[in-house]
């Protein structure tokens, strides 16, 4: 008792958390690290501002208004359409018991296994006029071309719009469960009580408590669509995005395409802080006690078949229909003849990078994290924030930014070279998957920082002050403790960067050396050409790759314990 009395008198008289410090080169790495992540930011700035004179007015008249309109209808179609069917699914799914029920809770979040520019493509091939939608209408009604019917066009925005949310919805899906899971089954009971309809019920208490989660939901949705080029080009979609590729390949004009992308910078800071103000002052707390769960109300006839249905429509457009059509081409192509050697190089460099790039994004992770834990200074606390901002900044933009330091700093390597060698060097990171490793590493860092940020606040800091008390050096700190304690959130955080690298696109296509393909930029090429159907093979393993994280997180997510429900509820 007097050992309990006196290390609790120790630990309280003893400011622990404001005396510990970092060395200096774990101050420097931090600050690396905080500046690599500002580097591409800095550096888009910097190209934008030397621009010629003439740029700027000749993207106002002719690129930036339809750019812009574009991509608002298109982020605001994807808010309404996506996050209807994440609410609308998330609601029923948790408040209502109907057929089907146990099985779409696990297949409502899968359409995040596919991305957006493979599900485009394969719309594409099924809902075209060329396409096998039509085709059989035409042969059935006996119609001999376009003129003779009508059919909504695919590639439009509104078929953008549908498409995009069809994938991304889970985004919204997720945030709404946790949080209707979360919610105690006594206000609505009372509310129920109160003669308060099932409709009522969802709009007047289920919905606002929802509302700080949806804000962040659908911000996550909304930033994905505005990295998409793929699916927005292919659609025939003009977004900001698809203007930043075309002006910098197809025009040559770099300048005016970090112009175009300080106009993307604008959008998602923009909404950041929609974001942030959707969870302003909205704060709700919950009984230390842990509070019954929402008990599921059965539902019958045919509600019960609507509810099915409203549930079912997301994973048939999200999931069954991408992957029925990658197992049919694969199935008519014969999958033996497209695993060739060419197929199989493609495939060790997308692991290659992914691997490589994951490795890298952890051990920065725990770098950070690390320090952060040790001692909570401006440094630590900023470089977080900073490494927080890679995942919101588009793939574009971020290659955008990336490219004029990457070819100065192989420069500076290729001058020292020569000085000691008498040998030109060449290019060492533009000329390798250097650049694109790099890019993986910013773009995908707050993954793994917020992982394991979350996993470590679950730990209390008396665990490490008794630690340091009984002699631990930092080193043996983290190496015994902080590391262990990690290693749950590690392994989400690897699976998870693993799975995005393999499925990224635009950095990957603009950050490329000659000749260097991976599954991604490979299904990219074929479409371009109009072979999707060529690149069905990359297509299907990108997606079961990505269901891999997908699974667990369904998994992680069902394995919570509920509380105990009542009969009487």
């Amino acid at each position: 008792m007097k050992a309990t009395l006196g290390s609790h008198f120790l630990f309280r008289s003893v400011p622990w958390r404001n005396i510990k410090r970092i060395p200096w080169w774990l101050s420097a790495a931090v600050a690396g690290v905080g500046l690599l992540v500002l580097l591409p930011l800095a550096a888009l700035i910097g190209i934008a501002a030397e621009g010629d004179a003439e740029i700027w007015p000749h993207l106002i008249r002719n690129v930036l208004p339809a750019s812009i309109v574009d991509t608002l209808a298109l982020l605001a179609g994807i808010a309404l359409v996506a996050g209807s069917m994440g609410i609308t699914s998330a609601w029923l799914v948790t408040a209502h018991r109907f057929p089907g029920r146990t099985v779409l809770v696990w297949l409502l979040p899968l359409p995040l296994a596919v991305p957006t520019y493979i599900t485009a493509y394969i719309y594409v091939e099924l809902f075209d006029s060329a396409g096998l939608v039509q085709m059989a209408l035409r042969d059935a009604m006996g119609w001999k071309s376009r003129a003779d019917y009508w059919f909504p066009e695919i590639r439009s925005l509104y078929g953008c719009v549908l498409v995009m949310s069809a994938v991304l919805y889970p985004y919204v899906y997720i945030a709404a469960r946790a949080m209707f899971l979360t919610q105690s089954a006594s206000m609505l009971e009372v509310a129920r009580v109160l003669g308060a309809s099932r409709l009522k019920l969802f709009r007047v208490i289920a919905l606002p408590l929802a509302r700080p989660a949806l804000a962040v939901g659908l911000s996550l949705a909304l930033l994905e669509a505005l990295n998409d080029i793929g699916a927005s080009e292919y659609l025939g979609v003009r977004t900001l995005t698809v203007s930043v590729y075309n002006t910098w390949l197809n025009r040559g004009s770099l300048p005016g395409a970090a112009q175009i992308a300080c106009v993307m910078l604008a959008i998602v800071v923009a909404l950041i802080l929609v974001e942030r103000y959707g969870r302003k002052d909205r704060r709700y707390a919950t009984s230390a006690k842990r509070s019954r769960v929402v008990h599921p109300a059965p539902l019958s006839g045919g509600r019960a078949v609507l509810a099915t249905v409203l549930c079912a429509i997301p994973v048939v457009l999200g999931f069954a229909l991408p992957l029925a059509f990658l197992v049919r081409e694969i199935l008519r192509g014969s999958l033996v003849s497209q695993f060739d050697e060419e197929f199989l190089e493609h495939l060790l460099t997308t692991i290659g990078l992914s691997v490589t790039a994951t490795l890298a994004v952890l051990a920065l992770a725990v770098l950070l994290v690390s320090a952060a834990r040790i001692a909570k200074t401006t440094l630590t606390k900023s470089t977080l924030f900073v490494a927080s901002l890679g995942y919101t900044v588009p793939g574009t933009v971020l290659a955008l930014g990336l490219m004029t330091p990457l070819v100065k700093i192989d420069g500076l390597i290729g001058a020292a070279w020569s000085s000691i060698t008498g040998e030109r060097l060449g290019l060492l990171l533009m000329g390798s998957a250097g650049g694109i490793l790099i890019a993986y590493v910013l773009r995908f860092l707050s993954i793994a920082t917020g992982s394991l940020s979350a996993g470590l606040d679950r730990v209390s800091p008396s665990l490490e002050d008794a630690a340091r008390t009984l002699g631990s050096s930092r080193r043996e700190m983290a190496w015994r403790i902080q590391i262990p304690l990690m290693r749950p959130a590690l392994a989400s955080a690897a699976l998870l960067i693993f799975v995005d690298c393999i499925k990224e696109l635009p950095a990957t296509l603009l950050l490329r050396p000659l000749n260097t393909e991976t599954l991604a930029t490979q299904v990219y090429t074929y479409a371009a050409r109009g072979r999707f159907e060529d690149g069905s093979l990359a297509a299907l393993v990108i997606v079961l790759v990505g269901l891999l994280p997908v699974i667990q997180l369904v998994r992680s997510a069902e394995a919570r314990p509920k509380a105990p429900e009542t009969s009487g509820s």
